[in-house]
Protein backbone atom coordinates (compact mmCIF):
# COMPACT_ATOMS: atom_id res chain seq x y z
CA UNK A 1 0.00 0.00 0.00
CA UNK A 2 2.46 2.19 -1.07
CA UNK A 3 0.20 6.11 -0.77
CA UNK A 4 0.22 4.48 2.88
CA UNK A 5 3.59 4.37 3.97
CA UNK A 6 5.11 6.38 6.73
CA UNK A 7 7.74 7.72 4.43
CA UNK A 8 5.79 8.39 1.92
CA UNK A 9 2.63 9.94 3.47
CA UNK A 10 3.16 13.65 3.25
CA UNK A 11 4.04 13.37 -0.48
CA UNK A 12 0.91 11.27 -0.91
CA UNK A 13 -1.20 14.03 0.28
CA UNK A 14 0.06 17.25 0.24
CA UNK A 15 -2.54 19.19 2.51
CA UNK A 16 -0.76 17.52 5.21
CA UNK A 17 2.21 20.52 5.12
CA UNK A 18 -0.57 23.37 5.50
CA UNK A 19 -0.97 26.01 8.52
CA UNK A 20 -4.20 24.97 8.93
CA UNK A 21 -6.05 21.44 10.96
CA UNK A 22 -3.59 19.00 8.82
CA UNK A 23 -5.43 16.84 5.94
CA UNK A 24 -4.30 13.70 5.34
CA UNK A 25 -6.26 12.61 2.51
CA UNK A 26 -6.99 13.83 -1.29
CA UNK A 27 -10.00 16.08 -1.94
CA UNK A 28 -13.15 14.31 -1.33
CA UNK A 29 -15.47 14.33 -4.48
CA UNK A 30 -17.69 17.29 -4.63
CA UNK A 31 -20.59 15.14 -3.71
CA UNK A 32 -19.21 14.15 -0.74
CA UNK A 33 -18.26 16.99 0.71
CA UNK A 34 -21.28 18.34 2.64
CA UNK A 35 -21.35 17.69 5.96
CA UNK A 36 -23.93 17.74 8.79
CA UNK A 37 -23.26 19.87 11.67
CA UNK A 38 -22.96 17.24 14.38
CA UNK A 39 -18.61 16.88 13.42
CA UNK A 40 -18.85 14.48 10.31
CA UNK A 41 -22.13 11.98 10.99
CA UNK A 42 -23.90 11.46 8.33
CA UNK A 43 -27.23 13.67 8.00
CA UNK A 44 -29.51 11.44 5.89
CA UNK A 45 -30.01 8.34 4.32
CA UNK A 46 -28.51 8.88 1.15
CA UNK A 47 -25.47 9.99 3.10
CA UNK A 48 -25.82 7.05 4.88
CA UNK A 49 -26.10 4.83 2.37
CA UNK A 50 -23.02 6.29 0.89
CA UNK A 51 -21.19 5.97 3.50
CA UNK A 52 -22.17 2.21 3.54
CA UNK A 53 -20.52 1.65 0.11
CA UNK A 54 -17.49 3.83 1.06
CA UNK A 55 -17.11 1.05 4.18
CA UNK A 56 -17.15 -1.80 1.97
CA UNK A 57 -14.94 -0.89 -0.20
CA UNK A 58 -13.06 0.35 2.15
CA UNK A 59 -12.96 -3.79 3.86
CA UNK A 60 -11.84 -5.01 0.10
CA UNK A 61 -8.61 -2.48 0.74
CA UNK A 62 -9.99 0.37 -1.40
CA UNK A 63 -7.95 3.69 -1.31
CA UNK A 64 -9.81 5.76 -2.77
CA UNK A 65 -12.33 5.01 -0.56
CA UNK A 66 -10.57 5.02 2.46
CA UNK A 67 -9.38 8.61 1.59
CA UNK A 68 -12.98 10.06 1.36
CA UNK A 69 -13.41 8.47 4.94
CA UNK A 70 -9.78 10.21 6.01
CA UNK A 71 -11.61 13.68 4.99
CA UNK A 72 -14.80 13.39 6.42
CA UNK A 73 -13.31 12.10 9.88
CA UNK A 74 -10.05 13.39 10.27
CA UNK A 75 -10.69 17.09 11.66
CA UNK A 76 -12.76 15.17 14.44
CA UNK A 77 -10.38 12.91 15.90
CA UNK A 78 -7.26 15.49 15.47
CA UNK A 79 -9.30 17.72 17.58
CA UNK A 80 -10.32 15.05 20.25
CA UNK A 81 -6.47 13.90 19.67
CA UNK A 82 -5.02 17.65 20.47
CA UNK A 83 -6.90 17.80 23.52
CA UNK A 84 -5.94 14.34 24.61
CA UNK A 85 -2.54 14.91 23.99
CA UNK A 86 -1.94 18.65 24.77
CA UNK A 87 0.17 18.93 21.71
CA UNK A 88 -0.67 19.30 18.33
CA UNK A 89 2.31 17.45 17.21
CA UNK A 90 2.07 14.56 19.16
CA UNK A 91 -1.77 14.98 17.92
CA UNK A 92 -0.73 14.76 14.05
CA UNK A 93 2.08 11.77 14.32
CA UNK A 94 -0.80 9.75 15.96
CA UNK A 95 -3.50 10.78 13.72
CA UNK A 96 -1.22 9.68 10.48
CA UNK A 97 -0.54 6.50 12.95
CA UNK A 98 -3.90 5.80 13.26
CA UNK A 99 -4.56 5.85 9.82
CA UNK A 100 -2.23 3.65 8.66
CA UNK A 101 -3.07 1.37 10.90
CA UNK A 102 -7.05 1.44 9.89
CA UNK A 103 -5.96 0.95 6.53
CA UNK A 104 -3.88 -1.81 7.22
CA UNK A 105 -6.33 -3.66 9.53
CA UNK A 106 -8.92 -3.13 7.05
CA UNK A 107 -10.20 -6.41 7.18
CA UNK A 108 -10.38 -6.67 10.97
CA UNK A 109 -13.94 -3.69 10.52
CA UNK A 110 -16.59 -5.89 10.58
CA UNK A 111 -19.21 -3.59 10.72
CA UNK A 112 -20.63 -3.67 14.30
CA UNK A 113 -19.86 -0.14 15.31
CA UNK A 114 -19.77 3.02 13.27
CA UNK A 115 -16.37 3.48 11.27
CA UNK A 116 -15.38 6.80 13.41
CA UNK A 117 -16.01 4.88 16.68
CA UNK A 118 -13.51 2.12 15.59
CA UNK A 119 -11.08 4.68 14.30
CA UNK A 120 -11.31 5.98 17.28
CA UNK A 121 -10.37 3.70 19.12
CA UNK A 122 -7.56 2.90 17.06
CA UNK A 123 -6.25 6.65 17.63
CA UNK A 124 -6.93 6.52 21.42
CA UNK A 125 -5.02 3.61 21.81
CA UNK A 126 -2.16 5.11 19.69
CA UNK A 127 -2.15 8.43 21.95
CA UNK A 128 -1.95 6.51 25.14
CA UNK A 129 1.13 4.30 24.00
CA UNK A 130 2.71 7.55 23.08
CA UNK A 131 1.56 9.46 26.74
CA UNK A 132 3.15 6.00 28.38
CA UNK A 133 6.12 6.82 26.57
CA UNK A 134 6.82 10.35 27.50
CA UNK A 135 7.89 11.40 31.03
CA UNK A 136 5.29 10.79 33.36
CA UNK A 137 3.38 13.55 35.09
CA UNK A 138 2.58 15.15 38.13
CA UNK A 139 -0.35 13.79 39.57
CA UNK A 140 -2.83 14.79 42.46
CA UNK A 141 -5.39 12.35 44.62
CA UNK A 142 -7.88 13.93 45.21
CA UNK A 143 -10.63 11.53 45.61
CA UNK A 144 -12.91 12.31 48.40
CA UNK A 145 -16.06 10.48 47.61
CA UNK A 146 -18.91 12.08 44.71
CA UNK A 147 -18.74 16.20 43.94
CA UNK A 148 -21.40 17.90 42.35
CA UNK A 149 -20.72 18.04 38.33
CA UNK A 150 -18.23 21.03 37.27
CA UNK A 151 -19.66 24.04 35.48
CA UNK A 152 -19.32 23.20 31.96
CA UNK A 153 -16.52 25.90 30.83
CA UNK A 154 -18.52 26.06 27.53
CA UNK A 155 -21.72 27.98 28.91
CA UNK A 156 -21.46 31.49 29.42
CA UNK A 157 -21.99 32.76 32.80
CA UNK A 158 -21.82 36.39 32.52
CA UNK A 159 -19.64 38.73 30.49
CA UNK A 160 -16.29 38.03 30.33
CA UNK A 161 -13.31 39.53 28.15
CA UNK A 162 -11.16 37.59 25.76
CA UNK A 163 -8.30 37.98 28.22
CA UNK A 164 -9.98 35.83 31.35
CA UNK A 165 -11.87 33.20 28.41
CA UNK A 166 -8.03 32.45 27.75
CA UNK A 167 -7.13 32.38 30.87
CA UNK A 168 -10.15 29.86 32.01
CA UNK A 169 -9.06 28.00 28.54
CA UNK A 170 -5.23 27.36 29.81
CA UNK A 171 -6.46 26.37 33.67
CA UNK A 172 -8.76 23.58 31.67
CA UNK A 173 -5.91 22.44 29.61
CA UNK A 174 -3.50 22.09 32.52
CA UNK A 175 -6.10 20.59 34.71
CA UNK A 176 -6.93 17.79 31.84
CA UNK A 177 -3.60 16.64 32.12
CA UNK A 178 -3.34 16.53 35.60
CA UNK A 179 -6.93 13.77 35.59
CA UNK A 180 -5.43 10.10 35.12
CA UNK A 181 -5.74 9.00 31.91
CA UNK A 182 -9.01 7.42 32.22
CA UNK A 183 -10.71 10.21 33.17
CA UNK A 184 -8.83 12.65 30.74
CA UNK A 185 -10.67 10.03 27.99
CA UNK A 186 -13.92 10.40 28.93
CA UNK A 187 -14.00 14.05 29.69
CA UNK A 188 -12.32 14.36 25.64
CA UNK A 189 -15.18 12.17 24.32
CA UNK A 190 -17.91 13.45 26.16
CA UNK A 191 -17.62 17.17 26.81
CA UNK A 192 -15.20 18.19 23.96
CA UNK A 193 -15.79 15.42 21.42
CA UNK A 194 -19.46 15.61 22.01
CA UNK A 195 -20.01 11.85 21.64
CA UNK A 196 -23.01 9.91 22.78
CA UNK A 197 -22.98 7.73 25.75
CA UNK A 198 -23.84 4.56 23.08
CA UNK A 199 -20.32 5.83 21.13
CA UNK A 200 -18.46 6.12 23.89
CA UNK A 201 -19.58 2.86 25.45
CA UNK A 202 -18.39 1.26 22.21
CA UNK A 203 -15.05 3.35 21.86
CA UNK A 204 -14.34 1.90 25.34
CA UNK A 205 -16.14 -1.58 25.09
CA UNK A 206 -17.99 -1.62 28.34
CA UNK A 207 -21.66 -0.98 29.68
CA UNK A 208 -23.60 2.35 29.18
CA UNK A 209 -23.76 2.44 33.08
CA UNK A 210 -19.90 2.25 33.74
CA UNK A 211 -19.45 5.26 31.33
CA UNK A 212 -21.95 7.22 33.09
CA UNK A 213 -20.59 6.34 36.30
CA UNK A 214 -17.01 6.62 35.11
CA UNK A 215 -17.70 10.52 33.47
CA UNK A 216 -19.21 11.54 36.96
CA UNK A 217 -15.96 10.42 38.69
CA UNK A 218 -14.10 12.34 35.79
CA UNK A 219 -16.26 15.61 36.09
CA UNK A 220 -15.61 15.31 40.05
CA UNK A 221 -12.10 15.06 39.84
CA UNK A 222 -12.26 17.44 37.17
CA UNK A 223 -14.05 20.23 39.32
CA UNK A 224 -11.56 19.18 41.93
CA UNK A 225 -8.65 19.80 40.14
CA UNK A 226 -9.97 23.11 38.78
CA UNK A 227 -10.44 24.64 42.43
CA UNK A 228 -6.72 23.15 43.64
CA UNK A 229 -5.32 25.28 40.81
CA UNK A 230 -7.40 28.23 41.26
CA UNK A 231 -6.20 28.46 45.00
CA UNK A 232 -2.48 28.13 43.83
CA UNK A 233 -2.79 31.32 41.41
CA UNK A 234 -4.31 32.91 43.89
CA UNK A 235 -7.49 33.66 41.82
Amino acid sequence: MPAFERNGLSAAYPALNSEKTPSLSAHEPEQNRELSPEQGRPKDRSQEADEAHLLIAFQKGNVEAFGVLVHRYQDRLYTALTRFLDNKEDALDVLQDTFLSAFANAGSFKGNSRFYTWVYRIGMNHAIDLHRKKKPRATISIYQGDQPEYADPREDGGPHDEMIREEERQLIRKALQILSTEHRMVIVMKEIDDMRYEEIAEVLEVPVGTVRSRLHRARSELKLVLEKLQAESGE
